[in-house]
């Protein structure tokens, strides 16, 4: 186990129960937010390949197909 969990952990057995409510919470939070970031750079990642493929030659190459 690594130091940081090791700290973490001694800290979570010292703490109340409604603190723990709060802790779970916040680690939800950061989970939720590493989510919605990865989900960004997804859709960044996504929009700048849409680019390549919106123009008006594929655009009628593909018409005729």
């Amino acid at each position: 186990m690594n130091v940081s969990k090791s700290i973490l952990l001694k800290l979570i057995d010292e703490i109340s129960e409604s603190q723990m409510r709060e802790v779970i919470d916040f680690i939800l939070f950061l989970k939720n937010k590493q989510d919605n970031q990865e989900f960004k750079d997804l859709l960044s990642s996504s929009e700048s390949s849409i680019g390549f493929w919106e123009n008006d030659v594929d655009d009628e190459v593909w018409n005729n197909v």
